[in-house]
């Protein structure tokens, strides 16, 4: 395993033993890692199989809190990847865990969100109302879809105006889809900071939070955990603040040209095309020179412009590892540099390799 600290990463790690080895859990992202909109994402189902059918334990963590647990099991189950409700942890049980804190049993809670998000609070023993005229103890949104109704965030808007407490099960302001990038819960929190004049802010669980690492450990008791996502302003940053290694997948919103932009807290342990990269080992990457290779590309920054080639006669290949090996160096050279060039520098990089 790698070291999990919070030290600014500069280089993708390496790994001799395949991961679904070297961790005893994944701590799974859903939308744009397992699936995306109701289709299983490509190679989610297999991989997923073969770690647990290997001992690795499988979590499914999402800051989504539409759904319930129970209805994320079953939509799982269908795709060909069997879960039970004890395996999904989403941010509505971890806002709903931080408003139990704060407020009496059984308090009113106005939920701007959707059937998950009910069922966290009630699970809590609060209970869910719709006005702000229902006295409620506390406003909470989370994300409901896009049949949220417009009245929904008038009335949280008037609570929060009111003084009442304000959370949120997360801010992600998009959302993968089916049909592509959708407004998330995020972009909902944004309607009601505006109505009540951009003087508040809610209290937020959900990734890259501590309220959401804590439940996610909570519920699964991983001693070794390894988080896969595909964000890294959730994901990743919501790994690194909790001290434990991460995977990013690049089948969701995050492609090379952010990673290689990624700050520090963005910055995954190890990089992989999809869900395939749990049952590999992952190539190390190496200093060579004034640059760095990984597998049979080499990599530099020179004139502040990200530069890859061939480390050998004949080397440099294309293919998905190829590629991967190439975004890796690129990656070393660019977190590395004392000086990062701008994004714009990496696209002949980039292109070189396929990407």
């Amino acid at each position: 395993m790698a070291d999990a600290t919070n030290n600014p990463r500069t280089c993708p790690a390496g790994s001799a033993e395949p991961l679904h080895r070297a961790y005893d859990t994944a701590l799974l992202d859903l939308d744009g890692v397992v699936y995306a909109g109701g289709a299983a994402v490509p190679h989610a189902v297999a991989s997923l199989a073969t770690a647990r059918e290997a001992g690795m334990r499988l979590a499914y963590v999402t800051n989504n809190a539409a759904r319930t647990p129970k209805t994320v099991a079953e939509h799982l189950t269908a795709l060909g990847v069997p879960a039970v409700p004890e395996e999904v942890v989403t941010s509505a049980q971890a806002v709903a865990r931080l408003i139990a804190e704060a407020v009496p049993a059984g308090a009113r809670v106005l939920c701007a969100g959707g059937e998950g998000l009910r069922v966290a609070l009630a699970e809590r023993g609060l209970t869910p109302v719709d006005s702000a005229e229902d006295d409620p103890a506390a406003v909470v949104q989370g994300y409901g879809g896009p049949e949220l109704p417009w009245g929904v965030l008038t009335e949280a808007a008037l609570a929060v105006n009111r003084g009442v407490p304000w959370y949120a099960s997360n801010t992600d302001l998009t959302i993968p889809s089916g049909r592509g990038i959708a407004p998330g819960n995020g972009a909902a929190v944004e309607v009601v900071r505006i109505a009540t004049g951009h003087t508040k802010d809610p209290l937020v669980a959900g990734k890259p939070l501590p309220p959401m690492h804590r439940e996610t450990i909570l519920r699964t008791g991983a001693k070794r955990p390894l988080v896969v996502g595909d964000r890294l302003d959730t994901d990743i940053e919501g790994a690194w603040a909790g001290g434990v290694d991460s995977l990013l997948v690049l089948t969701g919103v995050t492609d090379p040209a952010l990673l290689l932009a990624a700050e520090a807290r963005h910055r995954p342990t190890y990089v992989a095309a999809d869900l395939r990269g749990l049952l590999t080992p992952q190539p190390s990457v190496a200093t060579e020179g004034a640059g760095f290779r990984c597998g049979d590309w080499r990599a530099e920054v020179a004139d502040g412009r990200a530069v890859v080639r061939p480390a050998s006669p004949g080397g440099g290949p294309r293919d998905d590892a190829g590629r991967l090996d190439g975004l890796r160096a690129l990656c070393a050279a660019v977190w590395s540099s004392p000086e990062p060039p701008r994004a714009e520098a990496y696209g002949a990089a980039l292109a070189e390799l396929g990407w």
